[in-house]
């Protein structure tokens, strides 16, 4: 047996309050507050959940359902970037307008109980032209993001024109903004930091918290920004030959280091090596937790479910207060009337992007497309929901026995958040392009300072290759002590009387169950073995799934379930209120709650979707415009749509010309890869004609052509208009429907260029064998049609 020891050592002093010169508006009845080591709202431990979520990069008509869909996945707070040259390109002509309504926009996340996070720069970057300082601006000094006063006027009047705007919308009047964040990746101009404060600040903005961000060695003006932090699990902003940066790879491990010296490296002139602000004086507060990543044309990487998941309980482990993820909707670049709006060699910056897409491999993608990662992250998200009130004030702990540096592949990754009774064991065994090996006969001990010792399980276990999980420890839970778990917590609900905790197996750990004794009246289990040892009930041999409901009554007559579903069942879990109450429903697709219409909406490509509920409705929920068949599944009622069967998904693509001979490469800034030029694309690229059904074209909401194929990059055309854009990065390509003209696509139809991919060319894609790659070629394409279903549940 391989035994890994934790010894917790005593508390420190208690965290400092007050210290800080950050106030919530009188009389509100949350007020949130920071303490050197969580935050607090309402007097009670606080651990913010927040998205990223361009309104300006999405239209406006979906905005409602798209913060519903972050709302279902465990997200609470909403960050925007206010993209100055979005709102005003040119100059004088401030738009507010449509996309561009900021206003609207924190009303619907006001509407349903999201705060909001306007980040409002000037400067963004967000692989935006000039960052998102417009043009004109840059014409006006030579010395921006300092306090030039040719930069500031007009910056004051931005900043003027952003309040107006969220008017209001404040927390005295009720108003869903919870921080405003100041420039960002400035790390060099702390005084000018401190100017943009105070111009807000003048315009009429205020918010209990004001943030920056703090890579890079950040030098912060005194106490009067909060310092946030981030981690990706890949970089487009590298060198094409540069490997997986260990800028990255250091996210994969558990450490109380906050910096990451790597976010927007690219764009700093020199090393820097300033201290990092106070950790004994902030909490450990993150707002770009990588959601996925952007693709450059000269870097392209590709990040999978399993790294954004890894990565994101990763940081909890480490001692994380506030999870922010970047970016966790994706977007499109709105056209510019002026030059087009995205991040160029052009501009002068290192990295040329796609000139509309901004997917980013989100968790929700560039149309509202649910992926995997939505499910990974909502899975962490519904445990800090229950339990972040206990996690934030719980320190993170390191084993004895820790990873000798950023290349050690084989000593195990974990670590604790304690109380010094209780906590959570965290364990990452997973990370990208290098496969951890398995880790046989394993177990734990946590020696704590006011407690017994926990040593876990009762017989080892074999952790695998590409696991992540987090354990509970000594986890009350309506008046049953938990001693210990061999899988995951993710949320309770009530239901039939008791209250039911569900657990999320991992695939190849047999959950193990350790109840306190003295806190145990009597135990069943429909399947499995109970043992008593030593103080405990032990519970084995369950097997994971909706029926594995071990039921137990306390000993203060208190009723509880512990429910173990399997990894992949657990990964379909949401919770909301519906049918009167608070459910638990399964689904392998999307779903959103909402409250203000008395719907749960089911957004699916399947021809016949299901959802569990549990607890069950009274009365058996109504659909529009299908039937329901209702079945067991398990403790859970399961509800079938009977929508009729499916028509053909084959999408006609036809080839009009073949690719003629790559391109030479062309670089750019530092030597990077450039884009080709527009005329080499046209000369070369193999064209392909889309024949778009009629039956799709009346109604294209949640329509997706999604082709697959292969080259350099793929633009698609209606008459002369780019509709959308892709660098090949061995991923599908998705183009949604709705985005296009329908009437031009009547009379023109839907074009396609597919450029191939010089041998020579300096560009990283990464795991694509051989060299067939690089030939433009549309290897096949399907319609996957989202639809989108109305369940009755007021």
């Amino acid at each position: 047996m391989v035994r890994h020891l934790l010894r917790v050592p005593p508390p420190t002093a208690p965290p400092l309050t007050g210290h800080l010169p950050f106030t919530d508006a009188p009389g509100v009845p949350d007020p949130i507050e920071v303490t050197s080591r969580w935050l607090t709202r309402g007097g009670r431990p606080w651990f913010p959940v927040s998205g990223e979520f361009h309104y300006s990069r999405y239209p406006n008509g979906q905005w409602e359902e798209e913060l519903l869909k972050m709302k279902a996945g465990g997200v609470r707070v909403v960050a925007s970037y206010v993209i100055w040259i979005h709102h005003e390109e040119a100059e004088g002509r401030v738009r507010f307008d449509g996309d561009r309504d900021l206003r609207r926009f924190a009303e619907l996340c006001a509407r349903h109980g999201l705060d909001f996070i306007p980040r409002i720069g000037p400067w963004s970057h967000a692989e935006v032209r000039n960052g998102g300082l417009p043009d004109w601006l840059l014409s006006r000094t030579r010395a921006p993001r300092t306090d030039d006063p040719a930069y500031l006027e007009p910056v004051r009047a931005w900043f003027t024109e952003i309040a107006e705007q969220l008017r209001g919308l404040e927390r005295a009047s009720g108003g869903p903004i919870v921080a405003i964040q100041i420039e960002n990746e400035l790390y060099d101009q702390p005084g000018h930091l401190r100017t943009l404060k105070h111009l807000a600040q003048e315009a009429g903005l205020s918010a209990p918290l004001w943030t920056s961000t703090a890579w890079g060695g950040v030098r912060l003006p005194g106490e009067d920004l909060l310092p946030q932090y981030g981690g990706y699990p890949e970089a487009f902003w590298t060198e094409a030959d540069g490997g997986w940066p260990d800028t990255c790879r250091k996210h994969f491990f558990f450490t109380h280091e906050r910096d990451d010296e790597g976010i927007g490296a690219d764009l700093r002139p020199t090393r820097v090596s300033a201290p990092v602000p106070s950790a004994d004086r902030f909490p450990w507060a993150t707002c770009e937790l990588g959601g996925g990543m952007a693709v450059a044309y000269h870097r392209r990487p590709r990040v999978e479910a399993a790294d954004v998941g890894a990565l994101g309980l990763t940081k909890i482990g480490c001692g994380s207060v506030w999870q922010g993820y970047y970016m966790f909707h994706g977007g499109t670049n709105p056209p510019g009337e002026l030059t087009s709006l995205q991040e160029s060699h052009a501009t002068g910056y290192p990295n040329d992007l796609p000139v509309l897409t901004y997917d980013f491999q989100a968790p929700l993608g560039e149309y509202g497309q649910v992926r995997p990662s939505y499910h990974e992250l909502r899975l962490q998200h519904l445990l800090l929901d229950d339990f972040g009130h206990r996690i934030a004030p719980m320190r993170s702990v390191l084993p004895e026995r820790s990873p000798t540096g950023q290349h050690d592949r084989d000593t195990l990754r974990w670590a604790v958040r304690t109380d010094g009774t209780s906590g959570f064991l965290f364990v990452t065994n997973h990370q990208p392009h290098e496969p951890l090996p398995h880790h046989p006969d394993t177990a734990f001990t946590i020696d704590f300072p006011f407690a017994p010792p926990l040593t876990l399980p009762s017989t080892p276990v074999t952790v695998p290759s590409g696991a992540y999980f987090c354990w509970p420890l000594r986890l009350d839970v309506a008046g049953l002590r938990l001693e210990w778990a061999t899988a995951q917590p993710v949320c309770t609900v009530e239901a039939d009387g008791r209250t039911v905790l569900v657990l999320a197996a991992t695939d190849g750990i047999a959950p193990e169950l350790a109840l306190d004794a003295d806190t145990v009246a009597s135990v069943a289990v429909r399947a499995g073995e109970i043992t008593p040892v030593a103080g405990r009930v032990l519970v084995s041999g369950v097997r994971p799934g909706t029926d594995a409901l071990v039921e137990v009554e306390a000993a203060d007559g208190s009723r509880v379930g512990l429910l173990v579903l399997d990894a992949a069942t657990a990964r379909t879990v949401y919770r909301g209120r519906a049918w009167g109450g608070e459910r638990l429903v399964l689904c392998e697709d999307g779903v959103v709650f909402d409250e203000h219409r008395g719907e749960v909406r089911l957004h699916s490509p399947a021809a016949e979707p299901s959802f569990a509920v549990l607890p069950a409705p009274d009365a058996a929920p109504e659909v529009a415009g299908a039937r329901v068949r209702k079945a067991a599944d398990g403790v859970f009622t399961r509800y079938t749509v009977e929508a009729g069967s499916s028509a053909d998904t084959t999408a006609a693509v036809t080839s009009v010309r073949p690719a003629g001979p790559a391109p030479g490469p062309v670089t750019g800034v530092r030597g990077r890869a450039s884009v080709p030029a527009d005329e080499d694309v046209d000369a070369a690229a193999a064209e392909y004609r889309v024949d778009v059904p009629d039956d799709l074209l009346s109604n294209p909401s949640g329509v997706l052509l999604r082709l697959r194929w292969t080259g350099d990059l793929a633009r698609a055309y209606v008459g002369e208009v780019l509709v959308a854009d892709q660098f090949y990065s061995g991923r599908v390509w998705d183009i949604g429907l709705d985005r296009l003209p329908v009437e031009e696509l009547l009379t023109r139809g839907l074009r396609l260029e597919v450029l191939p991919l010089a041998p020579d060319a300096p560009v990283h894609v990464p795991g694509q064998p051989g060299e067939a790659w690089r030939e433009a070629h549309v290897q096949d394409a399907e319609w996957v049609v989202t639809r989108r279903w109305t369940v009755r549940s007021g």
